[in-house]
């Protein structure tokens, strides 16, 4: 029997000329310089960014491409007309191709990630469903990673028995530093089962050695889970590339994909790790799909996400990660040398992407990103979550122009002045 005629379908392969003609907008190079102003300024037309205020606060998530927007803005009506008939009858399809599409992006298999609404809620059913902790044991975090992280990490002495160590990350810090740092905790702790690393850090920028200390957890007998919420868009890798069994990835930050947009990977075979989330039972008990349950997501975001990820390789990803952090050096060069100015980031491209923190001596934070914003129409923010004094986080998007940086120096040259 033929469908009814009228009975809503999903064209799941849904590329409407309007969007194909601005992916072949962008100049197509294969990794354009980062400082090729002409390509990046194309780039940047693509955005509807507020012009009056430069945002130098790109990290909280990333704003979408006007051809992903348009996309969205389609989704959103297909399924606001469509209703239950629509996601009702083609959902669980529309869903496996969707995992399908963020896996071969990432370079793992469907069966190894499940969508998710952020890398907070993929983390935290990592963490609290991780099984195979003893009473007694002890699990390793840092200073530097996600508060949500810190806190499901140290409520794990309630939930497992385990005696949470925090660590302190070197300041400052060096690829020798970090390895030499976890080594000392994996030493004083032999215990230690389960290791929580972040990527690339929301506090500071400082990017992890994450495959060298995941062998270094290995050979001390622990696993390791990484917080790559930042890293993924901005940084060039492949899931493989950190050689872990655990990790979570927004899609919604770096990528550029709607609001709502992450998943959870873990690496085949290691599934059983990780317990059925809330004792999920509608799945089989070795599926993924088992340790993270949503409900009912924003439908139209997660449509999105093929065409967010078109856009973004389009541009490239190493394009991106090169950009940054040339956008990076364009500020912190000329800020290291003003008086009282502290760079909290090192300049070793393998440790840093495009964020990065720095403070002044004897000024307040809060006092600096107020003067940042009544003074120079420059927006900036503390990050949540820092110990070890106040701090304010720079964090350029691939739309932000080397004029937006000199405007940052020539801000930093009148405030750090005032205390000089």
């Amino acid at each position: 029997m033929q469908p009814h005629p009228r009975w809503p379908d999903l064209d799941l392969d849904f590329r409407p000329p309007t969007f194909q003609a601005a992916l072949a907008g962008l100049p197509l190079r294969p990794t354009p310089p980062a400082t090729d102003e002409p390509f990046w300024a194309t780039v940047a037309q693509a955005y509807d960014t507020e012009p009056a205020v430069v945002n130098l606060e790109n990290g909280y998530w990333g704003v979408m491409a006007e051809p992903v927007h348009a996309i969205y803005r389609h989704w959103t009506a297909r399924v606001n007309h469509g209703n239950t008939l629509l996601i009702r009858r083609h959902w669980p399809a529309a869903q496996e191709i969707l995992r399908d599409t963020v896996a071969r992006a990432l370079g793992c298999e469907r069966d190894e990630i499940v969508l998710a609404r952020g890398a907070t809620e993929a983390m935290q059913a990592l963490i609290s469903g991780y099984n195979r902790l003893q009473f007694g044991d002890t699990v390793l975090y840092s200073d530097l990673d996600y508060p949500a992280m810190q806190h499901a990490m140290a409520w794990l002495r309630e939930r497992r028995g385990v005696t949470p160590v925090r660590l302190q990350m070197p300041r400052p810090a060096s690829r020798e530093a970090v390895l030499a740092t976890y080594a000392q905790a994996l030493r004083q702790h032999p215990r230690v089962r389960l290791v929580l690393l972040t990527h690339l850090s929301h506090i500071t920028g400082l990017v992890l050695p994450v495959r060298e200390l995941a062998q270094q957890a290995r050979e001390a007998g622990a696993e390791v889970m990484v917080d790559a919420a930042h890293s993924w868009g901005q940084l060039d890798f492949r899931v493989g590339d950190l050689d872990t069994p655990f990790a979570a990835f927004n899609l919604h930050k770096w990528v550029g994909a709607p609001l709502g947009c992450a998943c959870l990977y873990i690496r085949r075979g290691s599934v059983a790790a990780i317990d059925p989330h809330y004792g999920d039972a509608d799945y089989p008990a070795d599926d993924i799909r088992a340790r993270l349950r949503t409900g009912s997501p924003n439908f139209a975001a997660w449509l999105s996400i093929p065409a967010a990820l078109q856009w973004h390789q389009r541009i490239g990803a190493a394009a991106k990660e090169a950009r940054l952090r040339h956008l990076r050096s364009l500020w912190v060069g000329p800020a290291r040398a003003l008086p009282g100015v502290e760079i909290l980031t090192p300049d070793d491209p393998a440790l840093v992407g495009g964020i990065t923190a720095f403070r002044i001596q004897g000024q307040a934070a809060a006092d600096v990103v107020a003067a940042l914003a009544d003074r120079h129409g420059i927006h900036a923010v503390v990050p949540t979550g820092q110990r070890g004094g106040d701090l304010v986080r720079i964090t350029p998007a691939i739309t932000t122009l080397p004029a937006d940086m000199e405007r940052l120096v020539t801000a930093l040259q009148d405030i750090a002045g005032r205390t000089a």
